[in-house]
């Protein structure tokens, strides 16, 4: 526990309050009059809902990014996306790091919460591999795309554009500068630019993976055998759910394009749906079906300890496990000749609860709100609490009510169901005595 003044906090409870703590701050300095291009400053609302966007590295805006606000602003929104898509505490420990503090006991335990860590040992080790792979990354990527940047926006801005995108992929964050000739086009005008959407698609992929994964690539290379049990399932996991969306708008979507022209929106928009919000093709022409589809990959997201947000890979994975063992009528869950424990099905169980009670109480709310289709609203739902940010067009037509919900489910799949969970219940006793056994039916 860490104490502020007289109160201790927990673990949980410093993760959640640092990112509240980043929010305010983030919404603060873009309700500054130089951060939009507004007379005066601009609206606290959209402040706020920019700021808890960005840091939940999310994508959902309700302005145009691009010609609402100024370089100022744009800068702010990139830092709010780096520290976001990291994660507070691991910048936090980073600058007491090279502060030259002590990184104590309690924050080596915040760490290892917050990057999903199997141990507290070699924490702060981990932390610099975290932050100067991403940075090293996230400067590859702006390189790869300054071919595609600068011939069209010029130096300074294609620059800008260049590292502008490739942290905010890398992050997984869906914020985008395209908004000039058609506002909130995100990246339809590059929809065959091969340079770009690979480039693009390596960083959401490297970003969502996960930072124990990136360990374990360093440590074993191309030997997935010698893997972490958890590296396994998110990859494996990962793979599958990038291959059924691509099929399906291969062959059910996007009618009139031909086949060979399919292929890499096709790709781009399913490795888009693990929480990066980018977008090559217009999602309103979708079908109903294929909306549907979506919406069930973006509340999954990425994975644990990764820039992305979401239910993430391993939950379902651990789901999918948990009812194959029952069908074959196996005592124990198990995956890659290992058992999991019953704790981890219970988590995955109640984290699937959670999600899919916000996810549809949300979505009928906003749809009864704001008198719009139920799927249409439910996509949006999905977005946000699996921190995606593809969106149907209608964020900037919501009421503040609608705007509030989604702020909150932002902030919710961003921190993690479980996280705020035991943050309130901070202090609780457990009564762990074991009642009377008494058999049910189910099913």
């Amino acid at each position: 526990m860490e104490r502020i003044g007289k109160v201790r906090l927990t673990t949980f409870q410093t993760i959640a309050l640092g990112f509240i703590a980043l929010i305010l701050i983030g919404t603060l300095l873009l309700y500054l009059p130089i951060a939009s291009r507004e007379p005066g400053h601009a609206r606290f609302m959209d402040c706020l809902f920019t700021a808890t966007s960005a840091v939940c590295v999310t994508g959902l805006v309700v302005q145009n990014t691009i010609t609402y606000w100024t370089g100022f602003g744009q800068a702010v929104l990139l830092l709010l996306i780096q520290i976001g898509g990291m994660g507070v505490v691991t910048v936090a420990v980073l600058l007491a790091f090279l502060s030259g503090r002590r990184i104590g006991l309690m924050e080596r335990s915040v760490m290892k919460e917050s990057i999903a860590a199997p141990q507290v040992g070699g924490i702060v080790r981990l932390t610099r591999f975290i932050v100067g792979t991403s940075l090293t990354i996230e400067a590859l990527g702006g390189l790869l795309l300054l071919p595609v940047m600068i011939p069209r926006f010029g130096l300074g801005k294609g620059i800008w554009y260049a590292f502008f995108h490739s942290i905010s992929a890398f992050c997984n964050a869906g914020f985008d500068l395209m908004g000039t000739e058609e506002p909130f086009s995100s990246l339809t005008p590059f929809a065959q630019n091969v340079p770009l959407n690979i480039t693009i698609m390596l960083l959401i992929t490297i970003g969502g993976i996960g930072f124990l994964v990136w360990n374990d690539v360093r440590k074993h290379g191309i030997h997935i055998k010698q893997y972490r049990l958890q590296s396994k399932i998110v990859l494996l996991t990962s793979l599958i759910m990038v291959m059924i969306p691509f099929l399906w708008l291969v062959l059910f979507e996007m009618e009139g394009t031909p086949a060979a022209q399919r292929i890499l929106p096709a790709l781009f928009q399913s490795v888009t749906l693990r929480t990066a919000g980018f977008n090559t093709i217009d999602l309103a022409s979708v079908s109903g079906s294929g909306q549907a589809m979506m919406i069930a990959f973006m509340l999954v997201g990425g994975s644990p300890g990764s820039t992305a947000g979401g239910m993430k890979t391993t939950t379902v994975a651990v789901l999918l496990m948990t009812a194959l063992s029952v069908f074959r009528r196996k005592d124990n869950v198990t995956c890659f000749k290992r058992r999991l424990g019953d704790d981890v099905v219970k988590n995955a169980v109640a984290i699937l609860m959670m999600y899919t009670v916000l996810f549809y109480v949300s979505g009928l709310i906003i749809s009864r709100v704001e008198q719009l289709p139920l799927l249409t609203c439910l996509f949006e739902t999905g977005s946000a609490l699996g921190t995606v940010g593809v969106t149907l067009g209608i964020t900037s037509q919501l009421s503040q009510l609608s705007r509030c919900i989604l702020i909150v489910l932002m902030f919710m799949g961003r921190v993690g169901g479980l996280t705020l969970i035991y943050a309130t219940q901070a202090g609780k006793k457990v009564n762990n005595s074991t009642l009377p056994l008494e058999k049910i039916t189910v099913g």
